[in-house]
């Protein structure tokens, strides 16, 4: 377990920042404020604990102790028991470490019994500045860690509400509302210690990763510059180049993308589209409350591809935008899961106190079937795979087998940074992380990573024919062949070298071809060939997260170059590239790629959606029954519309006709021109027939698809009567 053995052996910026707290502690004795800004996932845990220890053993030159007590303040029960049982692993004796976990009273006589560090929660925060401050002639070293988190998310009485028959906006809005005022907790922090004056006999050391100005502020030490800062810092930079936690931004991807790249793979004449991800092409447009087509995406994402990462132990968080959001969340994702008999995926649930949807209450435990308390051992066990968080564990939890997440909440600023940091943490077998973003701008989560991040990982929409490009790119400088390529390959499907000494000494030889072909080019030759390798890997293996196959030279060519880029030699320049994982390989494997080519399917020939090509006249002229429409209609989208609900669309093609702006326009413009005033006038004639039926014409507003067919059939049928 990590935690035996990082005390012991802690990282350099942990033990930088207990050396040199401690000697500014010795040279300026108590009364002093401490910021320490070290990244989210950088083992603040572990920090902590030796800073505790190590102020509670720190004497003066007197060999008096500085500190009558350390107050260690969190307000994340799990926390709780991992600091307390880091800190006991540095000191066994009975009565050094107490953690307060009944009342007010116990906190009192940890604080009079001098008892050496102490382990509260925030809600006593007032208590013990009333407390500590009655006793002048002692000294307090008081740690505060993450003061504006929340894992519990209980502490604001606002997220116990009860609601009642509220619509998923009003949820939203409660919640939201709610949860700025957890955000406010590190400034009620920082009120309550003005409001005490100052306090010579306390100094604070303040943990997080994302400090507000106020608490900067307060807690942050005066530069030359006349502005205060942080004592110490360890940055998100800082930390992914050390490999301590991963990039979460590397593979970030909003579902307008996402939706783009499934799309151009499927469409591309190069790939089976069995192979393709075909079933994203219906998911085009989403109406924001529509759970049920969100889960559908992320069920068959998570199965499809995050599933087999990490080993085929990787789990999923989905982050919902309130407590109602997550519960319709649940029941849509077991509704569905029951549905396909995916026996093999199970999620677990997270939100704080009751919610009523109607007139039925639901509670986290009754959900799940255990209690809040068992919920982080049940996750990490290979029972589930997917969490749905409604606030609760999007910060300070800490599970590194968590690999994906999808975002259907806003974030900005620091929630942002917290929430998609719960995927940082390492693990063996775990190179990369997914985000699946279904609501924010990729401009402004970059803007809330910036001050805490120094570089940032967000690209561009990604063009999947980008890799033949690099794939052209490559190839002039001669470094490898087909021949090694194939061989290389073929070493890999089989596997063998991973445990045959022989197959190593194989696979090493064909690579060392390519290496030494590298080293006769000049030194910009080789940084160019290195970057656009690196960059080939690196998208291909972002566009694996979404799709499965590209092309079989490709996926060839993105084996071969994981083997080349770990031989070729280093510079300073480098950066590391994602590697071929799990995903990759078992896509690999079960296609057979060397047993055959893939080949198009032979289905006698492609129906053309409607919105892709004209429509001829001999098609104009035809009358198809409103049955056979209706069914046509029915059986494409999915849905159960009666004739009832079709002479809706029929009413609009009426109030169009008697259009005199649509009949001028009609008679005066070819039909190319006419289709784009006629779409642009399209949406009022719709919303002004709302009232008459909202099942019909809220589909409309809501899937793309259907509108842009229902507008086409429209506009033809329009622009033949009014010629006619």
């Amino acid at each position: 377990m990590e935690n035996a053995f990082l005390p012991f052996f802690p990282r350099f910026h942990q033990l930088d920042v207990v050396r040199k707290l401690e000697k500014d502690v010795q040279a300026k004795s108590v009364g002093q404020n401490y910021l320490i800004q070290h990244s989210a996932g950088s083992g603040k845990t572990n920090s902590i604990s030796w800073l505790s220890h190590r102020l509670a053993k720190l004497h003066d030159e007197e060999n008096n102790a500085v500190f009558s007590s350390v107050i260690v303040i969190t307000d994340r029960r799990v926390l709780d028991k991992q600091l307390q049982d880091a800190v006991y692993q540095l000191e066994h004796k009975a009565g050094m470490v107490e953690r307060i976990n009944k009342d007010s009273n116990q906190l009192a006589q940890a604080i009079t019994g001098e008892t050496r560090i102490i382990i509260t929660t925030l809600q006593k925060f007032p208590f013990i500045m009333e407390k500590v401050s009655d006793f002048d002639r002692k000294k307090y070293a008081v740690i505060i860690d993450e003061a504006h988190s929340s894992q519990g998310g209980k502490a604001s009485t606002a997220l116990t509400n009860i609601l009642s028959d509220k619509t998923l906006e009003d949820a939203y809005e409660e919640d939201r509302v709610a949860e700025e005022n957890m955000d406010n907790l590190d400034e009620q922090i920082v009120e309550t210690i003005m409001k005490s004056g100052k306090q010579d006999n306390i100094s604070f050391f303040a943990f997080t990763a994302t400090p507000k100005p106020k608490t900067i502020e307060k807690f942050g030490t005066m530069g030359t510059d006349g502005k205060p800062h942080a004592f110490h810092e360890y940055t998100m930079r800082q930390a992914i180049e050390e490999g301590f936690i991963l990039d979460v931004l590397s593979n970030y991807t909003t579902y307008k993308t996402f939706y783009k790249i499934a799309k151009k793979v499927d469409e591309d004449p190069l790939v089976s589209q069995k192979l393709a991800t075909k079933k994203l092409a219906q998911y085009v447009s989403l109406h924001p409350h529509n759970i049920a087509q969100k889960t559908e995406i992320i069920i068959e994402h998570y199965r499809n591809f995050t599933r087999h990462k990490i080993g085929g132990r990787a789990k999923a968080m989905v982050v919902t935008a309130s407590r109602l959001h997550a519960v319709r969340y649940k029941i849509a994702f077991d509704q569905y899961i029951n549905k396909m008999g995916y026996d093999d995926l199970k999620t677990v649930v997270a939100f704080s106190g009751i919610v009523k949807d109607g007139e039925i209450p639901y509670s986290e435990p009754d959900m799940n079937g255990f209690s809040e308390k068992e919920l982080p051992d049940k996750f990490n066990s290979d029972e589930y795979k997917v969490l749905l968080v409604a606030e609760k564990y999007q910060t300070g939890f800490d599970e590194p087998l968590l690999h994906t997440m999808y975002v259907d909440k806003p974030l900005s600023g620091i929630k942002a940074v917290q929430t998609l940091s719960r995927l940082n943490r390492t693990c063996p077998g775990k190179d990369d992380t997914f985000v699946l973003d279904f609501v924010n701008d990729p401009e402004d989560i970059k803007a809330s990573f910036q001050p805490y991040y120094e570089t940032t990982g967000l690209e561009e929409v990604t063009d999947p024919n980008i890799l033949y490009d690099l794939q052209a790119e490559l190839e002039p400088y001669q470094v490898f062949i087909e021949e090694e390529i194939q061989a290389v390959n073929e070493l890999e499907i089989k596997g063998g070298f991973k445990k045959s000494t022989k197959a190593q000494t194989e696979l090493n030889a064909w690579i060392d071809k390519g290496v030494d072909r590298f080293k006769r080019h000049e030194e910009e030759e080789k940084e160019a060939f290195k970057a656009s390798a690196t960059k080939f890997v690196r998208t291909y293996a972002f566009i694996l997260q979404i799709a499965t196959f590209i092309d079989v030279d490709l996926h060839k060519l993105y084996i071969y170059l994981n083997y080349l880029l770990r031989k070729l030699p280093r510079s300073s320049k480098d950066k590391d590239v994602y590697m071929a994982d799990d995903v990759a390989l078992q896509y690999y494997r079960n296609q057979k790629v060397f047993e055959g080519s893939i080949e198009l399917e032979k289905t006698g020939g492609v129906d053309l959606k409607p919105t892709s090509h004209g429509t001829g006249g001999a098609v104009e002229d035809e009358k198809v029954r409103l049955s056979s429409i209706l069914d046509k209609l029915n059986e494409r989208f999915g849905t159960e519309f009666t004739e009832t609900d079709f002479l809706s669309r029929d009413q609009v093609k009426e109030d169009m006709l008697n259009s005199e702006d649509i009949q001028r326009k009609a008679k005066n413009n070819t039909k190319d021109n006419f289709k784009f005033a006629f779409e642009k006038s399209f949406m009022d004639f719709v919303i002004d027939r709302m009232g008459s039926n909202e099942k019909f014409f809220m589909k409309i507003l809501e899937n793309e698809e259907f509108k842009n067919f229902i507008m086409e059939d429209m506009m033809n049928e329009v622009y033949a009567e009014v010629n006619g």
